[in-house]
């Protein structure tokens, strides 16, 4: 995580004890302001709130996200409290819980994130509603992303790979920055349809410039990565209200998202306002790019990791491309439907990997949960990886296992999109996008991990160090040709 204010070492423990005083302090305060009404026997959940402000954001972005939750698991139990961008949190790792947050009583807790995250993305995305904008939101966004709409992305998904996968030839790359190009032109794709306007082209540059400061510390000052993440967020919404004028002077409003925000009414007849429509192009964008870049990298990590499990996976692939081939057709979404172990594959990534880790709520009013009292305005925080790593749910949790997925999971215990009416409304959207992807790498590539350095780092997803340099090559042609592949040149 970008954080521009670092204190040094030395004067971060000179200082850390007068913190400490002043957090007991603002701790005491809260608890004194706390609502009325409820019986004194009520009390918040164990935990620390942290520093004052920072409390404990520059742990859970720079520790191991498991010894983070694991530490306060131990010591507080399944429901804990703590203080992180800004916000008084209350963080439950218990299906039970979080099936009530997120699912039972979910009208007690609207879907939420620090002011810092809704001003990027922008007060009008899907992300931040419930109720009727909401449920016609999703209904927008699902529509773009269902099956009958998907079927139609399958042949320029898989454009994009064919033109990328050859500059990868013979070189080193970093898979975590190539990845977000591949994903990010995937969004682009699903966001603004097969468009190429000269504004379009531009967004790119601002919205790497808004990524870049996503996860800082919300300091407003110049020069912070903040304040340069929302001048770019000013710019990045005049340059889409120029391409939102442009479709809708169109007679055709092109495909993509953007078409079906812009051709949608609600009952009476009213059109989405401009900035409902950038919001929520933003936050597509958003939620289509950084996750599943990561969930690829890790894909790739795990197959180099587990060779069995990549000649398998390979096996799979070359059969289907071997039907391809005989057809003399290009990839289909009934071909996709048929990666049955490939697919398994991604949700164990998603399992191990889970690159969400939590998702933010926030109590509308006081609430009771298992014992405890969550004050209204607190965010609550269900922690999916603590969820997706209970040996109870899934032995041998650190163990890369396909084969657990061959049976379904418990309910509530596998939650990689999150659960209930706000869960991700693009999930089908990422899982075509990384079995295209493996389809053409595995049948046609080899990679292998460059250097001995093994590891994690956070930024805040979770990824491989260094954002695992591999090395790729093309297969031996008789190789491909002992298969009854064609290697293709993209």
């Amino acid at each position: 995580m970008e954080i521009s204010l670092l204190l040094s070492t030395g004067f971060l423990h000179g200082i850390s004890s007068l913190f400490h005083l002043i957090s007991s302090l603002v701790s005491f305060l809260w608890l004194c302001l706390l609502p009325r009404g409820h019986p004194k026997d009520t009390p918040l959940p164990p935990g620390s709130m942290g520093w004052p402000y920072i409390g404990e954001t520059l742990k859970l972005y720079t520790e191991n996200p498991n010894t983070f939750f694991s530490n306060r698991q131990k010591g507080y139990g399944d429901i804990f409290k703590t203080h992180i961008l800004g916000c008084p949190c209350i963080m439950i790792s218990s299906p039970e819980a979080a099936k009530i947050v997120l699912v039972s009583q979910a009208n007690l807790f609207k879907p939420t994130y620090p002011p810092s995250k809704e001003k990027m993305i922008g007060p009008e995305a899907i992300f931040f509603h419930q109720g009727e904008y909401h449920s016609r939101l999703k209904r927008l966004v699902q529509s773009s992303f269902l099956p009958a709409a998907l079927r139609g992305s399958v042949s320029e998904i898989e454009k994009i790979v064919l033109r990328i996968l050859p500059s990868w030839e013979d070189t080193t790359i970093n898979t975590l920055k190539e990845m977000k190009k591949y994903a990010f032109d995937v969004a682009m794709l699903s966001a603004f349809g097969g468009g190429s306007d000269l504004e379009i082209q531009g967004i790119k540059q601002l919205y790497h410039s808004l990524e870049k400061g996503y996860n800082s510390m919300p300091f407003n000052l110049p020069g912070t990565p903040f304040r340069k993440a929302m001048t770019a967020r000013k710019l990045l919404n005049e340059t889409l209200r120029k391409v939102i004028e442009k479709r809708r002077q169109s007679e055709k409003q092109s495909g993509g998202l953007l078409g079906v925000l812009l051709g949608s009414k609600d009952q009476k007849l009213n059109h989405l306002s401009d900035s409902q429509v950038a919001d929520n192009i933003i936050g597509v964008i958003f939620a289509a790019h950084d996750t599943t870049a990561s969930v690829l990298t890790w894909i790739l990590k795990y197959l180099h990791d587990n060779p069995e499990v990549l000649e398998a996976v390979t096996s799979e692939q070359e059969k289907i491309r071997q039907q391809i081939i005989e057809d003399d057709r290009e990839l289909t979404w009934d071909d996709t439907r048929k990666m049955a172990l490939t697919s398994r594959v991604i949700q164990e990534t998603l399992r191990t990997a889970s690159i969400l880790s939590f998702t933010f709520r926030e109590a509308v009013q006081d609430v009771e949960l298992q014992g405890y009292l969550i004050p209204k305005g607190w965010k609550v925080l269900p922690l999916f990886r603590s969820i997706h790593h209970c040996a109870d749910f899934f032995p041998q949790p650190e163990k890369f296992d396909p084969s657990r997925f061959e049976v379904p999971p418990r309910p509530n215990t596998y939650m990689p999109f999150g659960n209930g009416v706000h869960s991700c409304p693009g999930s089908e959207l990422a899982k075509l996008e990384m079995l295209i992807l493996l389809h053409h790498l595995t049948t046609v590539y080899r990679w292998k991990v460059e250097g001995d350095e093994d590891g994690i780092q956070y930024g805040p997803f979770p990824v491989p160090k260094r954002g695992l340099p591999l090395k790729i090559k093309r297969k031996a042609q008789e190789e491909n040709l002992k298969s009854g592949l064609k290697i293709s040149s993209g």
